[in-house]
């Protein structure tokens, strides 16, 4: 089960003890409901995919109590040092612990500025080869960072969740209505294959360094029913923010090629504890 990216269940005899860490994608950045304080900054949702598992274990009498320090924007070091005038992270951990959930990675690589670099000039190429060149020192702090969450969690089941595919593999659909980001020039077919690349590249970095640090992965990849088809530029129901994420009163630029609502729930079905 934990292969394919699934935890068994864990501590079914008692409550568990839930502890929440990692970037925007832990954090929700994009699927609203923001916490009191964190709209602007770590944009921590209560429809994040961490929320809904807590809320999940809360409904069945199996949450012992629950612990949310995600925050948007945050790379591997940024974990165990304040970071947007917050305490650390790490420092939530202890020694009871239970379940550590997190997402991490894609702020070591620059994943965001790509994007935009996909959206406002041409990210096929040179862009595409730096950024993959930045994937094996993102799996070494990883797999430091999972080393610190097992010195100070050496009980806890920890779950790295990966991020999946942002963008379609291929052209638009004929017919579909889609979001504004996929419009005529702005992702090209061949930006789209490079940035596909990347996602690739980003998720396997992360399943290998996962396995040989003894964590459960849980990618979206490994559940291409649940997720194929939902990327932006396809024709089913979209999991993630595009240009929407622009319109005034929106989060902006933050949330573009981020999960929503139904992104974040898709997510929570791949946890299990």
């Amino acid at each position: 089960m934990a292969a394919l990216g699934i935890a068994p269940t864990a501590h079914a005899a008692r409550p568990a003890s839930l502890v929440l860490l990692g970037d925007s994608y832990a954090s929700g950045t994009g699927a609203g409901a923001y916490q009191d304080g964190t709209a602007g900054n770590c944009w921590r949702s209560n429809n994040s995919y961490g929320e809904q598992v807590a809320a999940r274990l809360r409904a069945q009498g199996r949450l012992r109590s629950l612990t949310n320090v995600t925050c948007s924007g945050a790379a591997t070091a940024d974990l165990s040092r304040p970071f947007k005038d917050r305490p650390a992270q790490l420092d939530s951990l202890r020694r009871d612990t239970d379940v550590v959930l997190l997402s991490i990675g894609t702020n070591d690589i620059d994943y965001a500025d790509y994007g935009g670099t996909c959206i406002q000039a041409d990210c096929a190429g040179a862009p595409t080869e730096a950024i993959l060149a930045k994937l094996p020192a993102m799996g070494r702090n990883v797999s430091a960072l999972l080393t610190e969450i097992r010195k100070r969690s050496p009980y806890a089941r920890v779950i790295l969740v990966g991020y999946g595919r942002q963008v379609s593999t291929s052209d638009n659909p004929p017919g579909a209505t889609l979001d504004p980001v996929c419009g005529d020039g702005i992702l090209t077919a061949a930006e789209r294959r490079e940035g596909n690349k990347v996602a690739d590249g980003l998720d396997a970095t992360l399943r290998s360094t996962a396995a040989h640090k003894g964590v459960v992965f849980a990618s979206p990849f490994a559940y291409p029913d649940r997720f194929d088809g939902h990327a932006l530029c396809e024709a089913g129901t979209p999991y993630l923010r595009g240009f929407d994420a622009l319109a005034p009163g929106q989060e902006g630029p933050e949330a573009v090629f981020h999960p929503n609502q139904q992104g974040q729930a898709a997510l929570a079905t791949l946890v299990r504890v």
